[in-house]
């Protein structure tokens, strides 16, 4: 399997385990509103909510000029990028990951920027129902063909 993804899906993956060591579930890709797509999106035992950003190297960071826009969203921002990345590049007043396949540690806490009761809701059942889709996606693969477009965008 691991032959099939990217570099940014095998690090989500390890911190996606390394997450769920910590009570967090998680999921890839997840859209909090349109026009933004975190790498990972963890919802705590707590309801706190954690966006990570997986970057595979110095161009793919580089590149990413949207991030501070993941900020509103969360409670907590990490980077999770591998041991050969150049982690000076990170801005310090965001947390950090060290990340591989297999799985990742914090070496970095993210600062604590607690979201408003009302947004976190909003997130909390986008969260759930992204999620939901994507189980039942998994069980029945057809149906996916059944829902429109449309009312799948407007669950975002």
């Amino acid at each position: 399997m691991s032959e099939t993804m990217q570099p940014g899906q095998l690090l989500a993956r390890g911190v996606s385990r390394q997450l769920r060591r910590h009570g967090f579930v998680s999921i890839e890709e997840f859209v909090p509103r349109r026009g933004l797509r975190v790498d990972v999106m963890g919802l705590g035992p707590k309801g706190e909510l954690w966006v990570i950003e997986c970057k595979s190297g110095r161009a793919d960071f580089q590149s990413d000029s949207k991030w501070q826009g993941y900020l509103e969203w969360c409670d907590r921002y990490f980077w999770a990028v591998d041991l050969a990345f150049p982690t000076d590049l990170l801005p310090a007043e965001t947390g950090l990951i060290i990340a591989d396949a297999y799985d990742a540690e914090i070496l970095r806490m993210g600062p604590e920027d607690r979201l408003a009761p009302a947004r976190r809701k909003v997130l909390i059942q986008k969260f759930a129902s992204h999620a939901a889709r994507r189980l039942q996606a998994l069980r029945d693969p057809g149906v996916a063909t059944l829902i429109a477009p449309a009312a799948e965008e407007e669950g975002r």
